[in-house]
Parts: C-alpha cells; sequence; structure tokens
C-alpha cells in the first residue's frame, strides 16, 4: 500500500508539472526566437546603413565640392624690447643681485 500511495503522489506530481515545464518551455522559446529575430534585424539594419554611408562617401568624393584648403594662422610680429627696460634692468640686477639664482 505503501508503494500505491508513493506511486500515486509520483504520477500527481507529474500531472501538474509536465504542462507547467512545456508552457515554460514553449515561452522561453518564444523569448529566444524574439531575441534572435531582433538580432537577425538590427545586423540588417547596421548593414543597410554601412553601404548607406559608403555609399554616401563615394558620391561625396565623386560629385562633392572639393574640401576648402586648412587656413595657416599667422601672428602679428611683437614689437622689439624697449633699450630703456634692459638698462633699467640690468641696473636692478645689479643692485640687488641676480635673483634668479
Amino acid at each position: 500500500m505503501r508503494l500505491l500511495w508513493t506511486l500515486g503522489k509520483v504520477l500527481l506530481a507529474l500531472v501538474l508539472i509536465v504542462p507547467a515545464a512545456m508552457i515554460v518551455l514553449a515561452t522561453m522559446l518564444g523569448l529566444l526566437g524574439t531575441v534572435l529575430g531582433l538580432t537577425v534585424l538590427a545586423i540588417r539594419v547596421a548593414m543597410v546603413g554601412v553601404i548607406g554611408w559608403g555609399a554616401f562617401r563615394l558620391f561625396n568624393a565623386l560629385f562633392g565640392a572639393p574640401s576648402p584648403s586648412p587656413r595657416v594662422m599667422t601672428f602679428p610680429q611683437l614689437p622689439p624690447r624697449d633699450p630703456h627696460y634692459e638698462a633699467a634692468m640690468r641696473e636692478l640686477h645689479q643692485e640687488l643681485g641676480d635673483a634668479r639664482s
């Protein structure tokens, strides 16, 4: 009798678990298929984008306006140093000593 009762419990558990497992399996396969489909779609969109970008670059290189040459920045010439300032600095260094050392 004990064996029959254990067998009944196992059968009852299988009756409840097997359909639930099938539902979970179908749901997981559906989610996996959705993710796989979205991945394939993303790869296709990326390929179309790369081809479009390459076509745009080719079209621009063949028919686009030439790019302007880079501008060279020129700086105005600085005025020469004041000789009176140079003499004052020499005199100051003589009086105070060379502070740079």
